[in-house]
């Protein structure tokens, strides 16, 4: 017989269970764009337990028993279990566009625009999503583990500083989003306030309407966001 379908609270507490057994490098190589979604779509019944090279076969066998599914062999389409690497940039190279800043899920990438950048190796998850965003191939990648892989290169603790690190950029940039979108619904508030001085051909009453049009349209839109709507 089929498994019956599990409940909600069941489905949660497994999805818990799946996220912890992972390593947490938000390398997003599973297919889904960080450990979180990867381990809510194997609780879901949406994605098989093989689909996470950093955590190797070890992870995997982690995984079958947590879920109650037989081991699987590595899946590679999702890439191969390898030693721990981490970034290293030619800081001689590095021209400070910031892109690597950006792409990386732990903020262990140090820098400022048009200034050198340098990698925080304690805070780096070797996810190599700084890789291809570099417009100068100035970052490259040191094995830091000889020839252990898997959950033999990476600890619990550096999961867990992996996962505390990528839960604190997520609230960094959800902060920084509310405060971009409260500056812009200022901005718009002001010009509203004030539409004829900010008006070129104030006089003519249809380009009054149009320009009335597209801000309201745009406060709307930046207030929905801000809503979470």
């Amino acid at each position: 017989m089929p498994p019956l379908p599990r409940t909600a609270p069941e489905t949660q507490a497994l999805f818990l269970l799946l996220n912890d057994a992972l390593p947490q490098t938000q390398c997003t190589r599973c297919g889904f764009p960080d450990c979180a979604a990867y381990a809510r779509a194997m609780a879901e019944g949406q994605a098989a337990i093989n689909q996470c090279p950093p955590g190797g076969q070890a992870g995997i066998e982690r995984l079958a028993a947590i879920s109650g599914q037989p081991v699987l062999p590595l899946n590679p389409e999702h890439g191969t279990e390898g030693p721990r690497h981490v970034a290293l940039i030619d800081e001689a190279w590095c021209i400070g566009c910031t892109l690597c800043i950006k792409a990386c899920p732990t903020d262990a990438i140090l820098g400022a625009n048009k200034l050198m950048h340098t990698v925080i190796e304690p805070w780096c998850t070797g996810c190599e999503l700084c890789i291809p965003v570099c417009p100068v191939d100035c970052i490259a990648l040191e094995n830091v583990t000889d020839t252990r892989t898997g959950w033999s290169a990476w600890s619990a603790q550096e999961a867990q500083t992996a996962r505390t690190r990528y839960a604190s950029r997520q609230q960094r940039l959800a902060h920084e989003e509310a405060a971009h979108q409260a500056h812009l619904i200022t901005e718009a508030e002001h010009t509203l306030a004030d539409l004829p001085s900010h008006t070129k051909g104030a006089d003519k009453p249809p380009e009054m309407d149009r320009k009335r049009a597209i801000i309201e349209a745009a406060l709307a839109k930046a207030k929905a966001r801000q809503t979470g709507a």
